[in-house]
């Protein structure tokens, strides 16, 4: 099982240290992010948060799943690996 969560309908204002402030109850953080857009900086409204221990990510699951943070109730699950593509074209003339 993976310790890697997605965390949507993160509000505006969340940054990296607000997602890690509450999650790390449930276990050691190795990271926190809130994506950003590449253009303008603002965030995208969904991070990921990694843990050490697959155990305590379940738990946070469980626990964050449906939960407030910063005024917007949280949609969290176990992250799924990116599989390729990007939408770029790649029969180029």
């Amino acid at each position: 099982m993976s310790s890697k969560l997605f965390v949507g309908s993160l509000s505006w204002g969340t940054s990296d240290q607000g997602l890690r402030a509450a999650f790390e109850r449930f276990g050691e953080i190795t990271e926190a992010k809130v994506i950003s857009d590449r253009d303008t900086g603002r965030s995208r409204g969904f991070g990921f948060v990694t843990f050490t221990d697959p155990a305590a990510a379940q738990q946070a699951v469980q626990e964050m799943n449906g939960a407030e943070l910063d005024g917007r109730t949280l949609n969290v699950d176990i992250a799924q690996e990116r599989r390729g593509g990007g939408g770029g074209r790649r029969d180029r003339w």
